[in-house]
């Protein structure tokens, strides 16, 4: 993995300043501690922080073609890359490394913008054509890999992260309130809109094209589209052996290339299915000699050690390293949370992936293999169980019946709520019901007894769910089931688990993370098959499950899905922590005016209460982390004196 960033001229071939890229160079460091590297052309100039994973001898960037016509930086890995390497030599290219990031110029000179649609792994490019003028800016399929850009003036800049932008110096960090209600709505950052004005997010499986003199100068593009078959017209699959010895091979395989690496590969296990699916493979292909890592959390009904050791006994393979997280390090490692993150952050137990990555770090690794992917792709979060039983309700068309329990237990529990049409309005902009809307709207509650005047102006304007792109003549087509994967890899896998959990915290300590369940040959074969496979009756993950009958001990591979997460309360405990009450002070909250004064101060005190685990109470706890995290973004990136803040563990 690498950090990359550059800046072209739009408006013709100025000279950019070395020290810009080298500014933006520096303020990536974290994602690239090896090498670096830069680029300089007549209206161009392209930076790489590199961490050191494949080729670690030559493997320094910029790298170009033959005629140096072409230049490129990239962060990530194609984990096919020696495959692709000995095609392109048989088709007369010569490549003079062992780094797969020497495959992109050549794969440009035969395929230019195609090249993206025979592109594996994760990944974020940078491309210069020497000869066009033009460069081209592409990520991958699931958005693991970040790429930001924005336009200032005539000069077009990106990043892997905001950071990098910042530094330029010729970004100014100002609020975009309607990135900000992205996080109340849904939790995450899905992107394209970010908490900065002017800086976009490239969606994933896009690419960008930069023309200097074109009348439109900056064209986008998806060269690749999350689908999945009509309803009806699902794989049906009659054979379970036959369809799990089918999953097994794709899940071994993909699990197989991202082992591939010049320096240890490590993995993370919770104890739960995936994880633990993950590290059972990987220790059969690799041995049991694999370092895993894991996270106690300091509460009995968090804390899932116990069943991290069991897996580990079962394979045969070393305890894993464990890393303690108590309440108090969530509060003093939140402000390296917003940091890395570059945005408001929710849940607290990205505060404990956090420290998991210093612990990784800290015992000289570089690489995890993780399990995100399995839920988004196998219907494994219980708000499908829930749809399912809302849908059922739902057998009389225009009824609405769901709708009307839902508002019901709304009123009984004096949780305020939106109109009636509001949740006919984001359907209407999903392709119908969506078992995430009942997820998200848990925490888009907190809009209407937080939201300032500023952010009320928004909430009338904005439509966030409109904001997703969903292609609705498609998703009308599909299942259901297959519309709440949909929403849910677009929004809390790239927005959230990617990014907050993944990338962001991991490369803010030189750790790359690979997710076998997100390689592309999973979610093809997943996609197609029949909800049923996914979710049969209330069993979440059905074929997985099957596979991991024959890998893991039957308590783990029929194990609920625990989401991991922290407390969160830890920024309400007594006595309150002392940065928190100076975010949340009259004079913080008035400075960055999104909140409202007096709602703020009234549920601080009234939600202690609340019922602890009631559907209310969560509600105001989440709404509260938000404030808190949002104050704190405020502080850490727009105007650094709303508090002082502790000082961060490690």
């Amino acid at each position: 993995m690498c950090g990359i960033a550059g800046v072209m001229d739009l408006a013709g071939r100025r000279t950019v300043s070395e020290g810009v890229v080298e500014r933006m160079a520096r303020a990536l460091i974290h994602r690239g501690p090896d090498e670096e590297g830069f680029l300089h052309r007549p209206g161009v100039a392209l930076a790489s922080r590199r961490l050191s994973v494949v080729g670690l001898a030559d493997g320094q960037q910029p790298m170009c073609n033959e005629d140096q016509s072409a230049f490129t930086v990239f962060n990530g890995e194609f984990f096919d890359f020696p495959e692709k390497r000995a095609e392109l030599v048989g088709r007369g290219h010569h490549l003079h490394t062992h780094c797969d990031t020497e495959i992109i110029p050549h794969l440009w000179e035969e395929s230019r913008e195609g090249m993206f649609e025979r592109m594996r792994g994760q990944f974020a490019v940078a491309l210069y054509d020497v000869h066009r003028h033009q460069l081209t800016l592409g990520r991958d399929r699931f958005g693991i890999s970040p790429l930001y850009w924005t336009r200032q003036g005539d000069w077009l800049l990106f990043a892997s992260e905001i950071k990098g932008l910042l530094a330029s110096g010729m970004v100014t960090a100002k609020a975009d309130l309607h990135g900000l209600d992205h996080i109340f709505t849904f939790g995450a950052m899905p992107g394209p809109t970010t908490c900065f004005e002017g800086v976009r997010l490239l969606p994933a499986g896009h690419y960008l094209q930069i023309t200097p003199g074109d009348v439109e100068p900056i064209k986008e593009r998806a060269y690749w589209t999350m689908d999945f078959p009509n309803q009806g017209d699902e794989d049906p699959q009659a054979d379970p052996r036959k369809l799990v010895d089918e999953f097994e091979d794709i899940l071994l395989k993909a699990v197989d290339k991202r082992l591939r690496a010049d320096v240890p590969v490590g993995a993370y296990l919770s104890g739960g299915l995936d994880s633990s699916m993950i590290v059972a493979i990987a220790c059969k292909l690799k041995g049991t000699a694999i370092n895993t890592y894991t996270i106690r959390v300091d509460d009995p009904k968090l804390d899932e050690l116990s069943a991290a050791n069991n897996t580990a006994k079962h394979i045969g393979t070393k305890a894993p390293i464990v890393q303690e997280f108590r309440a108090s390090d969530a509060l003093d490692m939140y402000p390296q949370l917003i940091q890395a993150a570059e945005a408001p952050v929710i849940d607290t137990s990205c505060a404990a992936l956090l420290m998991l990555a210093k612990r990784v770090h800290a015992c000289g690794q570089k690489v995890v293999l993780t399990g995100e992917g399995a839920d988004e792709w196998l219907a494994g979060y219980p708000w499908y169980k829930i749809a399912k039983i809302f849908g059922a309700m739902d057998v009389i068309p225009g009824l609405r019946l769901s709708d009307k329990v839902r508002r019901a237990f709304l009123r009984i529990s004096k949780v305020p709520h939106y109109p009636a049409t509001s949740r006919e309005m984001w359907e209407d902009a999903v392709g119908g019901p969506n078992a995430w809307i009942d997820s998200y709207g848990v925490l888009a509650l907190s809009k209407l007894r937080f939201y300032g005047e500023p952010m009320r102006e928004v909430l009338e304007q904005a439509r966030p769910w409109n904001d997703l792109g969903m292609n609705l003549d498609r998703a009308k087509h599909w299942s259901p089931l297959n519309r709440g994967l949909w929403v849910g890899a677009r929004v809390t896998l790239a927005g959230h688990l990617l990014q907050a959990k993944g990338d962001r915290v991991a490369m803010h300590s030189s750790v790359e993370v690979r997710y076998p369940f997100l390689d592309e040959d999973v979610f093809d074969f997943t996609a197609k098959l029949h909800p049923r496979w996914k979710l049969n009756g209330f069993r979440d993950k059905h074929l997985l499950r099957l596979v991991a009958e024959r890998w893991l001990p039957k308590e783990i591979a029929r194990r609920h899905k625990v989401i991991f997460r922290a407390p969160l309360d830890s920024f309400h405990i007594d006595p309150e922590p002392k940065f928190v009450s100076e975010l949340l002070s009259e004079e913080s909250l008035r400075r960055t005016g999104y909140f409202d004064v007096a709602q703020a101060r009234h549920w601080r005190k009234a939600f202690r209460g609340m019922r602890v685990g009631s559907l209310p109470r969560l509600s105001v706890e989440m709404g509260l982390a938000a404030v808190v995290a949002t104050q704190l973004w405020h502080h850490t990136f727009i105007d650094g004196s709303l508090a002082d803040l502790p000082t961060s563990v490690g």
